[in-house]
């Protein structure tokens, strides 16, 4: 028989309990690990949200009233009568359609989704410094795009679907329409899915590359926002459009189609960062009380945005062109 000796040491005792870190981590700027617990309330009516906006958005008062009567007092002359006469005219003329084509889908997701960002420091010049940063990194994103599209219009834009004026027929989906549906569409289901991976629904898209770039997921919004110029249906758009391509000029047109993003953003950026200097320390405080918070604003913008697109670019279409019986719409609409 052997005799164990007293002095003989023991195995460690393992572990009643193996403690696991399971707390909430951040996977991207858009996915805090914070979900919300009722995520399918909050996918729900997001997407009844977007398809009502569907429903009562006329993109005629959009365009026609707002964009054109803006467009008309900033250049002191009837923008879609007048021609373009000339590269310094053109650039203008790029800037100032931007601006009048401020409100849109896309806008709205990028600036809510943004909306946790503000605040967060105690001076003035710290939270403008704090807001202006993502901000960046998504105009980096943004003009990559536009730029990369204008010189592609300058080269070949006199055959490409945008470069069409004839008028829509019933029954029937021109190419450049076609275009139009594919893009918006595309966009709208990249939305769609961020909006989803911020709400805990499916992983997040952007977590590996996130880990080595963190502002990743601000310059892939900024490319979505320049992206909206290769469907882009807004009649002084495709002004623009028809100009840079019959020019032939690829700084021009890049230099345009650059000029027509920052304007598109720049009216919601100032409300931005006004917003934050104004409101950015409650909403911190809000947002902290609760971080799921954060991720309910962000899950909302994109899937209220993402379905919005889907539906009125890609459906809505279909019935207006007559190739689908029927779809809701507004009598104004």
């Amino acid at each position: 028989m052997v005799e164990t000796s007293k002095n003989a040491k023991l195995p460690p005792k393992a572990p009643d309990r193996i403690e696991i870190d399971d707390a909430p981590r951040a996977t991207s700027l858009f996915v805090n690990g914070h979900f919300p617990r009722r995520r399918a309330l909050v996918v729900g009516l997001s997407a009844l949200a977007g398809f009502l906006l569907t429903v009562i958005w006329s993109a005629e008062f959009v365009d026609s009233v707002i964009g054109d009567n803006v467009a008309n007092t900033l250049l002191g002359h009837d923008a879609k009568e007048t021609p373009i006469a000339g590269m310094a005219a053109g650039i203008a003329f790029a800037l100032v359609s931007g601006v009048a084509g401020t409100f849109t889908a896309c806008n709205i997701a990028a600036f809510g989704a943004l909306a946790p960002l503000v605040g967060g420091s105690h001076t003035v010049r710290a939270r403008i410094a704090h807001m202006l940063k993502p901000l960046g990194w998504m105009s980096a994103g943004m003009l990559v795009v536009s730029a990369a599209y204008g010189v592609v219009v300058a080269l070949v834009g006199t055959g490409m679907p945008q470069f069409s004026t004839a008028p829509s027929v019933p029954g029937e989906l021109s190419a450049r329409t076609v275009q139009t549906m594919i893009i918006y569409g595309l966009i709208g289901l990249v939305m769609i899915y961020l909006g989803l991976a911020a709400a805990g629904v499916v992983k997040d898209p952007l977590a590996r590359i996130s880990a080595r770039h963190p502002n990743a997921p601000m310059v892939l919004m900024g490319a979505l926002i320049g992206a909206f110029l290769i469907g882009r249906p807004f009649p002084l758009f495709r002004q623009m459009f028809r100009d840079a391509a019959e020019s032939g000029n690829v700084l021009y047109g890049a230099a345009a189609f650059m000029l027509q993003s920052i304007g598109n953003i720049a009216v919601i950026t100032i409300l931005f960062v006004v917003f934050g200097l104004m409101m950015g320390g409650r909403v911190q405080r809000w947002i902290s009380a609760k971080p799921s918070r954060a991720a309910v604003l962000i899950a909302a913008a994109f899937i209220v945005a993402g379905v919005f697109m889907v539906l009125y670019w890609d459906v809505r279409v279909l019935a207006r062109r007559e190739i689908i019986p029927w779809y809701p719409m507004a009598p104004w609409a």
